[in-house]
């Protein structure tokens, strides 16, 4: 029988095709959430995590097996948003590791090794793996693969037993996890993991990707601040700009493009324009005087300005360097009031994420650098974003230390107990100790129909969350506050101190109004409104 193998050309389609249907399939996957709240993005926070993987992908210039895993699981990596997302990053960092020092092709036994080594590797990566998740169907494709590996299968037949066992697994996830079967859908993220491998074999089977086919990908915030890990990095010293003048009339097209090849070999941010008979050269070398001997071959030189980028950088790494702090917080945030709010309390970096838009490893670990300080203390604010930001300090050569705040209230607790003036092992106490003594609180709207904690909910009602959990269900937006509010201070005594931080869909004159309301009726509470702007989600609510 003819031994099937996967090239690096074929492994390089497979991701890509994998990507393409993941981004296809994403609203579909974000629906399956088990919370029937506007924020189900599993389905986007993968796909964002796999557009980021095709980036570097596309980078890599060979077809070397090693050299496309690798960038696969950099990217993936980079770009993890969400638990789904850095999940899916381990899995593929797993693969990396199985193919490190292959060349040209997965075997079989290659590629049953690399998804035993990605499951393994996002196993530990979650501190409490629970099973019927994308943990469960990524360990049973994994474990299916082997048997048929040992049994003789070639790659082609692998991927094959990979999908037939991922649906199994992923028909299971409900019996293996309460929560789908009561909400009625199969796990979100096993979903997003099986639509990849589904692409694989489009791949294999010759199907191609349409030409027409874009990727939604949504930029990263820009980082627009400079830090010292930025201006430690340079790998070329001059930046050498100058024009070719009194070019030859005879001088052929072919000849500009090699001289623009030969400066892409000793430099960077190489720009090369021929118009207007001269020539506009820009380049980043480490040895300005071979540029322009190889420009007098092209003409004269004219209005040359050479400039020392070393000695730029040494003065603002100085610079940076006397202004770094010894302790900051970056914090992610949802809403311009919710922002006003951490930066008053101390928060140096805002990241703008939240419910609708974790953001991504990358851009965490970004934050902490601008931050500028030996100590950095993360609030992810979510609990959808602590394993990212995890990860980010991780990977961070700062002291970081992450706070596993799982809402905005949380959050702006914990800044309550900041303090910048006493050591980082007082402030981590006090931080979380102010998290545990504030319950969280939301009104949102459900997005589905369902049934959860065996509350009937219909889409487009009301509904009220505590920690987590849904405890109210109605039909309008103050009745559910009002109704979430005397639940909280039920819990916590009704002489606490409430703060509600209502969204940018809620009139400031309806909060002010359910404000006054809950003062008349708990005297002996105390009441506070506050402009919190975020989307989605009517109102915020803490009780301390």
């Amino acid at each position: 029988m003819l031994e099937r193998t996967i090239d690096g050309s074929l492994f390089r389609e497979m991701l890509l095709m994998g990507a393409a249907c993941l981004e296809k399939n994403k609203q579909t996957i974000d629906s399956m959430n088990v919370f029937p709240v506007p924020d189900g993005d599993t389905g986007t926070n993968m796909s964002m995590t796999m557009q980021r993987a095709v980036t570097e992908i596309n980078g890599v210039k060979s077809n070397s097996v090693e050299d496309i895993a690798a960038a696969l699981a950099t990217g993936a990596l980079k770009g993890a948003r969400g638990n789904s997302g850095v999940i899916l990053s381990q899995i593929f960092r797993g693969f990396s590791r199985a193919m490190k020092g292959t060349k040209d092709v997965i075997t079989p036994e290659l590629l049953s090794e690399a998804l035993t080594s990605g499951t393994e590797a996002a196993y530990k990566a979650v501190m409490k793996p629970k099973e019927g998740t994308m943990l469960t169907v990524a360990r049973m494709m994994s474990e299916a693969v082997s048997k048929a590996v040992a049994g003789g299968a070639n790659a082609y037949s692998v991927v094959d037993v990979m999908l037939e066992s991922g649906e199994e697994a992923l028909r299971l996830t409900p019996d293996l996890l309460p929560v789908l079967k009561e909400a009625g859908v199969l796990d979100s993220g096993g979903m997003g993991l099986l639509t990849i491998y589904r692409g694989f074999k489009m791949a294999m089977d010759g199907e191609e990707i349409s030409d027409s086919f874009k990727f939604s990908v949504e930029e990263e915030p820009a980082q627009q601040d400079i830090t010292l890990e930025d201006v430690s990095e340079i790998k070329f010293g001059y930046c050498t700009e100058f024009f070719v003048t009194r070019i030859s009339d005879t001088l052929a097209a072919n000849e500009v493009e090699r001289f623009r090849e030969k400066l892409m070999k000793i430099g960077d941010s190489v720009v090369v324009v021929h118009d207007d008979g001269m020539i506009k050269v820009h380049v980043h070398s480490n040895d300005p005087g071979k540029v322009l001997q190889l420009a007098l071959r092209l003409g004269e030189i004219d209005k040359i300005k050479i400039e020392n980028m070393r000695e730029q950088n040494r003065q603002i790494a100085e610079q940076l360097k006397a202004s770094e702090k010894e302790l900051a917080v970056v914090a992610v945030s949802a809403g311009e009031g919710i922002d006003a709010v951490l930066e008053s309390l101390g928060v140096d970096s805002i990241i703008p994420g939240g419910q609708t838009m974790n953001p991504s490893i990358d851009v965490i670990a970004q934050a902490i650098k601008k931050a500028n300080a030996r100590n950095v203390f993360v609030l992810p604010n979510n609990p959808n974003i602590i394993m990212a930001a995890q990860q980010a300090a991780e990977i961070s050569d700062r002291n970081v230390v992450v706070i596993p705040t799982k809402t905005i209230v949380q959050g702006i607790s914990a800044m309550i107990g900041f303090n910048p003036d006493v050591d980082i092992e007082t402030n981590t106490e006090s931080m979380k100790e102010a998290v545990e003594n504030v319950l969280s609180g939301s009104v949102t709207y459900a997005v589905r129909d369902t049934q959860f904690e065996g509350k009937v909910i219909n889409q487009n009602d009301i509904i009220g969350i505590i920690e987590g959990k849904i405890e109210v269900v109605s039909g309008n937006v103050a009745e559910a506050a009002g109704r979430l509010i005397d639940e909280m201070l039920e819990k916590r005594g009704q002489d606490g101190i409430v703060s509600l931080y209502y969204g940018s869909d809620t009139p400031k004159e309806d909060a002010e109004a359910l404000c006054e309301q809950c003062q008349q009726k708990y005297p002996e509470a105390e009441f506070a409104v506050q402009y919190g702007g975020q989307p989605l989600y009517y109102y915020y609510i803490a009780v301390e």
